[in-house]
């Protein structure tokens, strides 16, 4: 099942936004206490589960009655609930928990200082130097803990495939940015299980490696209408400097033979349309004999069937 793991700077309100997103997709939250409660409380005396609340040295302890440490119990919980639920864990090094899981991803909810500790002054209603200290303190705490257990630095951004910065962004931005992420993991997930494996005329023997879902998309829609195409298989030198050296080029996403046509695909973004415009312009001048066309995703459906067409015609 899915799994999306939150690392949170204290005063970042990265708890704030695992509660959201936890309602947003109707998914169990599970934190630290939350998960010590749950696996353990009804296992170990009142002293253990007292020194797992408090030290973070206590979940390497091997226990006797559970014949491992009390952290590779948790761990070995953990993965055997996720077979079967999808979780919002926060917290307790999750994100090295489940760095290897398919299913799972991993966030990091940050937040400037000097915001974190206005929100700590509001919330507890301290001076400015005693937020600053709790915020100290937490930071301490938060890092040791995955260091201690793990041997890791929580702050490296390796470990993270998204990291949402509080200081610009609403929970509700946050949350839906994490949901747009988790929508585009299981996109592609279901395209590639669904590819069509190569048949007629269609394709190339080896599935190429696809640098966006987009592009696996649009591959299933050609092999459905049995279009042959083939995936990157020329870069063009559009600009070169005063030494002759090239520093622009156009890798066309797509070459459709029948057509002698390129296609480069694109989304709405106007940054990456610009650039892209700017190549194929270029192409164009530079190659007039290469015809290469811009394509939306939106315009997908249609052009496959203008093409269709215009095979069935020279047929």
């Amino acid at each position: 099942m899915a799994i999306l793991t939150i690392s949170r700077q204290p005063g970042s309100l990265g708890d704030e936004v695992a509660e959201a997103l936890s309602r947003r997709l109707n998914w169990d939250l599970i934190n630290r206490d939350e998960l010590i409660r749950r696996h353990l409380k009804s296992l170990i005396d009142p002293q253990d589960y007292h020194f797992l609340s408090e030290s973070s040295k206590y979940f390497n302890y091997h226990s006797e009655s559970l014949n491992m440490t009390y952290m590779q119990y948790l761990e070995q919980q953990l993965l055997k609930a996720a077979e079967s639920q999808s979780m919002v864990l926060v917290g307790f090094g999750s994100q090295l928990i489940f760095a290897d899981h398919p299913e799972a991803q991993h966030i990091r909810v940050i937040a400037p200082e000097p915001i974190r500790i206005d929100r700590i002054r509001g919330r507890f209603g301290v001076s400015e130097q005693d937020a600053r200290q709790i915020l100290v303190t937490a930071d301490r705490r938060h890092r040791r803990f995955v260091s201690t257990v793990f041997s890791v630095d929580l702050t490296d951004a390796s470990l993270y495939d998204l990291t949402l910065n509080t200081g610009h962004l609403s929970i509700d931005a946050c949350v839906a940015s994490i949901v747009a992420i988790r929508q585009e993991l299981e996109t592609m997930q279901r395209l590639k299980s669904e590819q069509i494996q190569p048949d007629v005329k269609l394709n190339q023997n080896l599935v190429p490696d696809f640098k966006h879902p987009a592009e696996i998309e649009f591959a299933r829609i050609l092999d459905m209408y049995q279009i042959e195409w083939k995936y990157e298989p020329k870069t063009f030198p559009v600009e070169w400097d005063a030494e002759g050296n090239v520093t622009l080029a156009f890798s066309p996403d797509f070459y459709l033979p029948q057509f002698d046509t390129y296609l480069e695909l694109t989304t709405m973004n106007q940054k990456y349309v610009t650039m892209k415009n700017r190549k194929a312009r270029r192409l164009r001048e530079l190659y007039p004999g290469i015809h290469v066309k811009i394509v939306y995703k939106k315009d997908f459906q249609s052009l496959i069937e203008r093409f269709s067409g215009q095979e069935a015609s020279h047929e």
